[in-house]
């Protein structure tokens, strides 16, 4: 196995060396900048959260700053110092009233653990963002959450990073901190859905600590990535040497992931090519829920695709393959696909309408008696949002389940047990 990833990083590095870097646009709706900036949320957004093609470049070829952002900054007298006038703040909620098929089983003992038809989730998300340009060249982003999903007792952290723009003048870019590698190609903080792309979560490339590269040059963009591989949810106490001398690590081993895309543009399309190269443990003890203490090498290869029709039709898809080689059994490679593809239409000032087919395989991964077999997927979501004001929607959506319900079989309850079916209504804020 280790001849293979070897082979298999050596293709890929070569396939990213032959292009240049460029950078991805991850921010979320920001009221901040239309505050600071005096101007509306369409500057940026054909509709809240949907970035325009302005928005896009604001968010990475401009480095979140306009022309005159010194202007916005106290006038210190001091041309070393910039500071904002005001704290750069926004917040964004979300609450929803859901009604829903699903069931939540037990995966070793097949109880119904929870199991409610109508679901009041207000508030569903309490969001607090900040970003703002420090110097000519770079600039931060961060976005805390103080509730998601009911948790009340946490504050989590996603996205937090600094970016240059033009790294020892050659035009790279550099962004360091915490991000999600699949911002490269479709921003899920941008989705007009509740229903998330579900590809990404699958996969295991949304948030990561890591360093990414990018610069364009001519028709092509490539961007280049190390992250840790292990996402952020854990730490690892290190005692230094010397008394009482604590240190944290993000990672318990030296080895990363490798990742890329390169991006064209092909007529009124805009493609790339994605691939990730790393390792993650291996899944073990009852229905595959634990991580065990072996390393196994991970593959992830994807197409993506997007386009606009004139000013109201925005259509994308996303397809990836993925390899898991000995994750459960370390005789066997594992592979799987996944994908989506969507499009948001924006009829009027007041009304978007959005569609998002999910469709995922579970490959190797079925008939495994593990939680992994619920990979698969078949779901179609309808999406409809009014907008009350620029930064305040009513939403509603739709989501049909088109797997069939499958009975317990072999030692544990997993699988496509139940229908995941739901309707969704609820407001959606960004003040």
């Amino acid at each position: 196995m280790p001849g293979i990833a070897a082979t298999r990083l050596a293709a890929f590095l070569s396939l990213l060396v032959a292009g240049i870097f460029t950078f991805c646009e991850t921010a979320s709706a920001m009221p901040a900048f239309a505050r600071d900036y005096g101007v509306s949320c369409n500057v940026c957004h054909a509709a809240y959260p949907r970035l325009n093609d302005f928005g896009q470049r604001f968010a990475g070829d401009m480095n979140f700053r306009m022309a005159n952002w010194r202007d916005h900054t106290v006038q210190t007298g001091d041309e070393t110092l910039a500071l904002a006038k005001a704290l750069p703040l926004a917040a964004r909620m979300q609450g929803f009233v859901q009604a829903r098929d699903a069931e939540s089983v037990d995966p070793v003992s097949g109880e119904v653990v929870a199991d409610s038809s109508l679901d009041f989730q207000a508030p569903y998300l309490i969001k607090l963002l900040s970003s703002a340009p420090l110097t000519d060249n770079i600039s931060y982003y961060f976005y805390m959450i103080f509730a998601e999903k009911g948790a009340n007792t946490e504050v989590i952290v996603e996205d937090a990073w600094f970016s240059y723009d033009d790294l020892f003048n050659s035009g790279v870019g550099l962004q360091l901190g915490q991000f999600q590698v699949s911002d490269l190609m479709f921003p899920r903080e941008v989705r007009m859905t509740f229903q998330d792309f579900m590809a990404y979560r699958f996969a295991g490339i949304t948030y990561d600590r890591g360093v990414l590269f990018g610069r364009g040059f001519g028709p092509v963009d490539v961007s280049l990535g190390l992250v840790n591989g292990n996402g952020i949810t854990q730490n690892y106490n290190v005692t230094s040497p010397g008394y009482r001398r604590p240190d944290h690590l993000f990672d318990n081993d030296t080895g990363k992931s490798i990742f890329g895309r390169l991006g064209t543009t092909l007529g009124p399309a805009s493609v790339g090519l994605f691939g990730l190269s790393g390792e993650q443990a291996n899944a073990t003890g009852p229905a595959g829920q634990e991580s065990g203490d072996r390393d196994t090498d991970k593959v992830v290869l994807g197409i993506d695709a997007s386009g606009r029709i004139a000013d109201k039709w925005y259509w994308f898809g996303q397809f990836l393959w993925n390899s898991w080689d000995g994750f459960l059994d370390p005789a066997i490679d594992y592979q799987w696909t996944a994908g989506f593809a969507g499009v948001d239409y924006v009829h009027s000032d007041k009304w978007v309408f959005s569609a998002l087919l999910n469709i995922s395989d579970a490959g190797d991964l079925a008939d495994t008696d593990t939680v992994y077999e619920g990979i698969d997927m078949q779901t179609l979501t309808l999406g409809a949002s009014y907008y009350f004001m620029r930064n305040v929607k009513g939403v509603l959506e739709l989501n049909v389940d088109f797997l069939n319900e499958e009975a317990q079989s072999g030692l544990y309850w997993t699988g496509h047990l139940s229908k995941e079916n739901y309707l969704l209504v609820g407001i959606d804020a960004a003040f």
